[in-house]
C-alpha cells in the first residue's frame, strides 16, 4: 500500500515541491544531506517522503513531510574522523519518539528536541508527520558537549517556560525557508541558535540546581564569561575573584571538560568573530574593529591565533566567505 507524505510541501520560490521519494531514494538522499542513517518504513505502508532544505552559512535546514518510518544512527555510521553536528528537531505536525543518551522524548505539535549526530540515536515517527530538523556543528554551541549530552532527547514544550519564546522562532523559520536569503539570513539562524542555547543553560541550570552545586558553579562560571566576552580584562583571576574562588578551583573546573579557561575564552571569541566578519551588514567594520569587540585587540596576536583556529588569515577568510554585494539585498 502506498501512502503520500501529509499536508505536500508547498511550492519553493515559485518552484513546484519535490515529488514524494521512495524509501531507497530518501534513505539515500537523508544519508547524503544530513548524516548517514538506516531508514525502515511501518506502518503498512509504503514509505514516502517530501524534503525542502536550506543552508545558511554554517547551518543547513530541512522541512520534513514523511510516511510512518524510524530511523536509526547506530554505532557502525560514526567515527571518530566524522564531522560533529547537533541537530534540533521541531516538530509540526504528527508524533516522533526520540531516544539518546538512556532518555526517550516524545514529541508532539510545536515540541522541539536537540540530539547529538556524534553518539547513536533512534527515531520513531508513528503517524504521517512534518519536521523542521536544523543541523549545526558543535563550535556554535556556546555549551560544552558533555554539558549539551545532558539535555539530550529532553522534550522542550511549545507552551512551557521558554518554549513559548523559541519554539514559535523555530517554526516560523520552517514556514520561511525560501526567505532565508540576504544578509538578514544568517543573523535569523544564528539569533535562532542563540535562543535556543539559552533554553538549554535554563534546563542544565535547572539540573543542577536539583542534584550538583558543582556542576551548576560551572555553569554560572560559563554565563559569566561568554557575557563578558568583549572584556579585554577577562582573566582567570579576575573570574576566579567574581566567583570567590581559588585559581586552582576555577583551572579544576575546565580541566573536567579537557580545556583550560583562557582556551576556552579565546574559542568562544574566536567563534563570535568569525561569525561578523561574515556578515555584509559590518562589511563596513575593519577587521581589527570586529575583533576588538570580542576583546582581542592585539592584531598580530589575534591575526595568529584566528589563522591557527579557521586555516586563514581574518581578511582572507572575510573575502572567501562575505556574499558580493549584489547578493546582500
Amino acid at each position: 500500500m502506498t501512502a503520500a507524505p501529509p499536508e505536500p510541501t508547498r511550492a519553493w520560490g515559485g518552484h513546484p515541491a519535490p515529488p514524494p521519494a521512495d524509501l531507497g531514494t530518501w534513505t539515500a538522499s537523508i544519508s547524503q544531506a544530513v548524516v548517514p542513517l538506516d531508514i525502515e518504513a511501518t506502518g503498512g505502508v509504503d514509505f514516502a517522503g517530501q524534503l525542502l532544505q536550506a543552508t545558511v552559512d554554517d547551518v543547513a535546514l530541512f522541512e520534513l513531510a514523511t510516511t510512518p518510518h524510524i530511523v536509526h544512527r547506530t554505532a557502525e555510521h560514526i567515527s571518530d574522523e566524522d564531522s560533529r553536528f547537533y541537530k534540533i528537531s521541531l516538530q509540526l505536525t504528527g508524533r516522533a519518539i526520540l531516544e539518546q543518551d538512556g532518555r526517550t522524548a516524545e514529541l508532539r505539535p510545536g515540541d522541539l528536541a536537540i540530539y547529538d549526530t556524534h553518539r547513536p540515536y533512534r527515531l520513531h515517527f508513528p503517524e504521517p508527520n512534518r519536521a523542521l530538523v536544523v543541523l549545526f556543528p558543535h563550535e556554535l554551541s556556546d555549551l560544552p558537549p558533555d554539558e549539551v549530552a545532558k539535555v539530550t532527547a529532553t522534550a522542550f514544550a511549545h507552551d512551557d517556560g521558554l518554549g513559548r519564546i523559541i519554539n514559535p522562532f523555530f517554526r516560523e523559520l520552517a514556514r520561511n525557508m525560501d526567505q532565508l536569503a540576504g544578509t538578514h539570513a544568517a543573523r535569523l539562524v544564528h539569533s535562532g541558535l542563540d535562543l535556543l542555547m539559552t533554553m538549554l543553560s535554563q534546563e542544565l541550570h535547572r539540573q543542577l540546581l536539583r542534584c550538583d552545586p558543582a556542576r551548576s558553579l560551572a555553569q554560572e562560571v560559563r554565563e559569566y564569561i561568554i557575557a563578558r566576552l568583549g572584556d579585554e580584562h577577562l582573566t582567570p583571576a579576575a573570574i576566579a575573584k567574581a566567583h570567590y574562588i581559588s585559581l586552582r578551583h576555577l583551572y579544576t573546573i575546565f580541566s573536567n571538560q579537557e580545556t583550560t579557561v583562557s582556551a576556552w575564552i579565546r574559542s568562544r571569541r574566536l567563534e563570535h568573530i568569525r561569525r561578523d566578519l561574515t556578515d555584509p551588514l559590518l562589511a563596513d567594520q575593519t577587521v581589527l574593529a570586529i575583533a576588538s569587540r570580542w576583546g582581542l585587540r592585539d592584531a598580530s596576536h589575534f591575526s595568529r591565533v584566528f589563522k591557527a583556529e579557521f586555516g586563514a588569515s581574518p581578511t582572507a577568510y572575510r573575502r572567501a566567505h562575505l556574499p558580493p554585494l549584489n547578493e546582500a539585498g
